[in-house]
């Protein structure tokens, strides 16, 4: 049974007078919504706007289990305030916090220590221009050196190193370990794919152990975090049948407090009364399109929500559908999420991008973490092969750097670095 439902004549109706408020109300994000609401109330004195965003966001299984539950979330605003405000430190300044005596004593050596931190990639490793920074800097080649390999005793363990293998022997200075594993470390490392050969020696697992324990890139822990999202639309199993709901408990609630109808008699009050209440139909409008974009999403990607792949849809055929531009619809499911057993994805997952009619950014994206799941550890995957899987599964012609791009948003490592990390798991 198809759950697409037609959108009401009266719906449509209201199409015409709430336009103007409709189109930024549904553009926004869940998060944006109140803010936008927010704008129309401070031109108008009969309109008042209150907040249901509550909600502790360092839980993400709370809050799923809350949607779930149907129940609001219990917290006063200035608990919400003070829940915000607790910020986690960045990587400069967890490190710029240790550039201090005894390790830096003097200020030629902080600072040497500061140009370090200024030319750390991403991922931790030192980047910068050795020659340029020396010049800068005024010290010597050995000077620069000696202060960045300070590193290797601060936190996180394997920061400022040159590369990988460097961090490993950072990260091995940060453990407390018997000196007789912290040698056999250290041989390991010289010769880490041949770490086999010293399988007899009595405290080889004990090193392997430790090898195995390294962070690989060293700042893995302060990757820039997704922030938390509310999803607008909500799916989910009763029984045997598929539901659709808005996560509406989260709207914003729009007040018009309207005078008696005597006292209404100047121009003024009765055109801000009526956009007042326009607006709330506006609201409603919201929720009634993405409800028909939640049925219509279901309707296409049933399999999805079965635990099969998605099935890209195109924008024209849901803009079609509502009598409207895709580049409306586009702005349309843009910052807007869906919740599922399967977790959270943005509306925009299930479209076709710009990338090809047919074929998503996300179906390519699952495609490159399954073959790269079960490549061959010997011989991973080099860019390259995984773009020549991809124009053949999917007969589009993309350039590497897209795959090189798509592998650093799924925290997928390179094929040399994945090499090495096979072979530490041997």
């Amino acid at each position: 049974m198809k759950l697409r439902t037609q959108t009401s004549a009266t719906l449509k109706a209201k199409l015409s007078s709430t336009l103007k408020s409709w189109l930024p109300i549904l553009q926004s994000g869940m998060e944006e919504l109140e803010e936008t609401l927010g704008e129309f109330a401070k031109e108008n004195p009969y309109l008042g706007i209150q907040s249901n965003i509550s909600t502790d966001f360092t839980s993400q299984k709370r809050q799923q289990k809350d949607y779930q539950r149907g129940e609001r979330s219990k917290g006063t605003g200035v608990e919400v305030i003070e829940r915000y405000a607790l910020c986690e430190e960045s990587l400069e300044e967890v490190l710029l916090s240790q550039i201090i005596p005894p390790l830096f004593p003097t200020q030629k050596s902080q600072k040497i220590a500061q140009a370090v931190i200024e030319n750390l990639s991403e991922e931790g490793y030192f980047v910068g221009e050795i020659e340029t920074l020396i010049k800068e800097l005024e010290c010597t080649k050995e000077e620069f050196e000696r202060i960045r390999k300070r590193f290797a005793y601060l936190d996180p363990p394997g920061i400022g190193a040159l590369d990988l293998m460097e961090s490993f022997y950072f990260q091995l200075e940060h453990m407390d370990v018997e000196n007789e594993v912290w040698e056999l470390c250290t041989k390991i490392l010289k010769d880490l794919e041949q770490h086999a050969k010293y399988k007899k020696e009595s405290c080889y697992i004990k090193a392997m152990r430790v090898i195995q324990s390294f962070k690989n890139p060293p700042a893995l822990d302060y990757y820039e975090k997704d922030p938390e999202v509310i999803p607008d639309i909500l799916v989910q199993w009763e029984g045997n049948n598929i539901q659709v709901q808005i996560n509406d408990k989260f709207y914003p609630t729009i007040v018009v407090e309207a005078p008696p109808k005597s006292a209404v008699k100047e121009d003024f009050m009765k055109i801000k009364i009526k956009e007042a209440r326009d607006l709330v139909d506006a609201l409603e409008m919201r929720k009634a399109t993405l409800y028909k974009i939640g049925l219509m999403i279901v309707e296409y990607q049933y399999e999805f929500f079965m635990g099969g792949e998605i099935k890209p849809m195109k924008l024209k055929d849901l803009a079609d559908e509502f009598g409207h531009a895709s580049s409306t619809i586009s702005r349309a499911i843009s910052n807007k999420y869906l919740e599922c057993s399967r977790g959270i994805f943005p509306l925009k997952n299930f479209f076709a991008t710009a990338l090809d009619e047919d074929t998503s950014n996300a179906a390519i994206k699952e495609f490159v973490a399954d073959i790269v799941k079960n490549e061959n550890k010997q011989k991973p995957l080099s860019d390259t092969k995984i773009l020549d899987l991809i124009e053949e599964k999917f007969n589009i012609r993309i350039v590497r750097r897209t795959i090189t791009k798509y592998r650093a948003q799924l925290n997928i490592a390179s094929s040399s670095e994945r090499k090495k990390m096979y072979r530490l798991l041997v």
